[in-house]
């Protein structure tokens, strides 16, 4: 599978995989699932906008091939999943907001074999068009996480942060950040807040391993965006210090988006120790 992959310290035996992927579908994308699974054979995924109810997940077919399943699902929009071949614990939802009805977030505490990692699937809001109630829903949405954030580094675990964030972090991120520029992906505000997520003390495990522009996790469906790698990065996975310091690569897996009938988001991984 073709990749871009960025390494630390790539000595010893793999230990744990865990990947996010924003996959637009989850049962359009399924064949791309399972295949995906049997390939990378990631020790836990992390998925977003799967657009389905809980019981209308695929749950047998991904359980055939090894995982255990935690959904977070909701008709037609959003959803969010955690799929793991360890057992797990599930909290499901972002605390904040008990009106908040949208499914955007599941926890899950993974055993990692000597211990566990704490791993959560997110799927920020877009916050598009700015100027509608969308935009300040995407920011009160992420003073929720940061507060959820600081709750969590209190517990001095190894946390993943992981999935479609819709922040692009830089211009470096992007292939024109004048095109960006009044997206609410890439305004001011986006990016401060999601800095001070990271300000809490948690570590973006893709720019811990390099400075390059030009890498991207999502290209648009429109005007060639893919074969002109006219993409951006949003797809992100946060680790706190315990995570970090287990850090051993970053692996885009690029070439998902020139499958057939993708989703317009790639799966971005890391390799812990």
């Amino acid at each position: 599978m073709g990749a871009w992959s960025l390494g630390l310290n790539d000595a010893g035996d793999r230990a744990m995989i865990i990947s996010t992927w924003n996959v637009n579908s989850v049962r359009q994308r399924l064949d791309h699932l399972l295949a995906y699974l049997k390939t990378v054979e990631p020790d836990v995924l992390c998925l977003q906008e799967l657009k389905c109810m809980d019981e209308a997940f695929p749950r047998l077919e991904v359980e055939a091939a090894g995982y255990n399943v935690a959904v977070h699902g909701q008709k037609t929009f959003n959803g969010v999943a955690i799929l793991s071949k360890r057992p797990m614990e599930i909290r499901t939802g972002l605390p904040g907001d008990e009106l908040d009805a949208q499914a955007r977030y599941i926890e899950a505490v993974v055993s990692d074999g000597t211990g566990v990692v704490r791993v959560a699937s997110i799927y920020l809001p877009n916050g598009n068009p700015v100027g509608t109630e969308k935009y300040p829903y995407k920011l009160a949405w992420m003073d929720r996480l940061i507060a959820h954030a600081r709750e969590l580094m209190r517990l001095e675990e190894p946390i993943v942060l992981a999935g479609d964030y819709n922040v692009i972090p830089a211009a470096r991120d992007c292939y024109d950040p004048s095109a960006w520029a009044n997206d609410a992906l890439f305004l001011p505000q986006t990016r401060e807040k999601f800095q001070t997520l990271l300000n809490l003390g948690l570590t973006e495990a893709f720019r811990a391993t390099t400075d390059d522009a030009g890498l991207y996790t999502f290209w648009d469906y429109q005007a060639g965006a893919w074969q002109r790698n006219n993409g951006i990065r949003i797809d992100h996975l946060l680790l706190s210090p315990q995570a970090a310091d287990r850090l051993k690569s970053v692996t885009i897996d690029k070439d998902m988006r020139a499958l057939e009938k993708p989703s317009d988001h790639v799966p971005i991984r890391i390799e812990l120790s």
